[in-house]
């Protein structure tokens, strides 16, 4: 028995004061609407309902009934319409997961994205360990290429990071700059504890694993701040993606080595449970991010880099 449909039957035969009058409203059968009614009843186990050949009435069980019916299918009405309000309007709490290494560049596109729309409320958490999404309740997670998740996930690419290597110019002045890839063994190194890059630069483009230069970590550690500061300390150079570097670049704070030479890329990506039915406020954060990059094979922090793949040859 549909329970639902046959509380939302009583109600509007009580209202029509017939069966007919509620079948007629409703579209459906004098038989159907008998029928829904009677199996109500035997559900409850008593009358609702005093039936004689000119009128119905109300039992005092159909009454006290009645009342709470009327509440609870008030209650489904006004939930069913928030939730079809909300389908075409970007609001509620946005669930974002995000790898840490990204979680100040995406800072930084929050401002943007909360003045468009101002009736979301963004939920967010940067953690190094990978999550379900869906059995951890997140809507849409920002992850890092190295990160592993459920084949049934939706992925689209961001953009493609180039990895950078980097050291403060008081290391530099006292230690000098590496001028090759091999270079590299000779200086300590400040290292993600990460299994491929903790013993060896990270991959570069047509280079086995086991073919790259062995680095000498002086630190180690899952944190990108520490790492940060330890090189703004001077005590080694850092192997860091682009979007975690330039604004150290730019300053002067960190310089960039053998910038001629590709150390790798790591691509970022939105990932999201299904394609279908995507709520607004999901489907508003994920047009956002598209539009704010909208080449994803391209390091819009670097710029393009791909013309560096030509100096692996050399």
């Amino acid at each position: 028995m549909d329970r639902l449909q046959s509380m939302r039957v009583f109600a509007k035969v009580v209202e029509q004061g017939s069966f007919a009058g509620a079948a007629q409203v409703l579209d459906l059968s004098n038989a159907a609407v008998t029928r829904l009614v009677a199996d109500l009843e035997e559900h409850l186990g008593t009358r609702l309902l005093n039936r004689t050949t000119r009128r119905l009435s109300l039992t005092e069980t159909g009454s006290g009934y009645l009342t709470r019916v009327l509440q609870i299918l008030r209650e489904i009405d006004d939930a069913e319409a928030s939730a079809s309000a909300h389908a075409g309007k970007a609001a509620g709490t946005l669930r974002i997961y995000t790898h840490p290494g990204f979680q100040l560049e995406l800072a930084k596109l929050l401002r943007d994205y909360a003045d468009q729309y101002p009736e979301v409320v963004l939920d967010i958490t940067a953690s190094d360990k990978t999550p379900d999404l869906v059995a951890e309740g997140y809507d849409v997670g920002v992850y890092i290429n190295f990160q592993k998740f459920d084949a049934g996930m939706i992925a689209r690419q961001l953009a493609n990071a180039s990895v950078l290597l980097t050291a403060s110019p008081e290391y530099i002045a006292r230690h000098g700059a590496p001028e090759s890839i091999e270079d590299i063994a000779k200086h300590a190194c400040l290292s993600f504890s990460y299994s491929q890059l903790m013993h060896g630069c990270p991959s570069q483009q047509g280079v086995p694993e086991n073919e790259r230069p062995p680095v000498r970590s002086r630190v180690i550690s899952n944190s990108g701040d520490l790492l940060r500061e330890a090189a703004l300390a001077g005590m080694g150079l850092m192997f860091r993606p682009s979007f975690a570097l330039m604004d150290d670049i730019r300053s002067g704070r960190l310089v960039r080595l053998l910038p001629d030479r590709c150390l790798g890329k790591l691509g970022v990506s939105l990932v999201y449970p299904s394609r279908r039915m995507v709520p607004a406020k999901v489907r508003s954060f994920l047009n956002f991010m598209v539009e704010r990059f909208p080449s994803p094979d391209a390091d819009p922090w670097l710029g393009d880099t791909r013309v560096e793949e030509a100096a692996l040859a050399a």
